[in-house]
């Protein structure tokens, strides 16, 4: 039973001299070690009673029993209340939903969404304007000499790369001619 690698077995009472899948007389509990703290569940009453009338359990339902405690209640064992250990409770989905609810209420109305990267960008600029260098710019050869310690600024990137941009495709149209002659 269960889906691939994830195991779930049945504790059932059957006749013995039937087949080991065969048709069962009793699921009197089930058994889920993929989780943690793995789920065991035996109903007791039931339990005790088919040991009772002679049932003899596997190697592995009996060490299941030995954990809920249910073989040394019918042994007459001290330790009856078993070594069981149980998950702790989940809060209910419901309070987790209404806990969000209260703090989203709570929080600021601006800037309740995430703006983006240009918009924040320019939020920023209108925030801090930035100084604007201008300069008259004559030919090429004075913007590719544009020295390391100028502040540059947006504004003068641009027009680096409006002016590198015409030369690589006046280049591009040269060679051809070349290779034509």
């Amino acid at each position: 039973m269960g889906k691939i690698r994830t195991p779930f077995f049945r504790i059932v009472v059957t006749d013995s001299r039937k087949a080991r899948n065969g048709l069962s007389i009793e699921e009197i509990g089930r058994y889920v070690p993929g989780q943690e703290p793995s789920i065991m569940e035996v109903n007791s009453a039931r339990a005790q009673y088919w040991l009772g009338v002679g049932a003899q359990p596997t190697a592995a339902v009996e060490a299941i029993f030995k954990v809920t405690g249910d073989w040394q209640k019918f042994k007459g064992l001290p330790g009856t209340e078993g070594t069981l250990k149980f998950a702790t409770p989940k809060p209910a989905k419901s309070i987790a939903y209404e806990a969000a609810v209260k703090q989203a209420m709570d929080e600021p109305k601006e800037g309740a969404t995430t703006m983006k990267k240009k918009a924040q960008e320019k939020l920023a600029a209108k925030a801090n304007p930035a100084p604007v260098v201008v300069s008259e710019v004559s030919s090429d050869e004075e913007v590719a000499e544009v020295p390391a310690q100028v502040a540059t600024t947006d504004v003068v990137v641009e027009a680096v790369v409006e002016v590198a941009a015409p030369e690589a495709v006046v280049e591009e149209v040269a060679a051809p001619e070349a290779a034509a002659e």
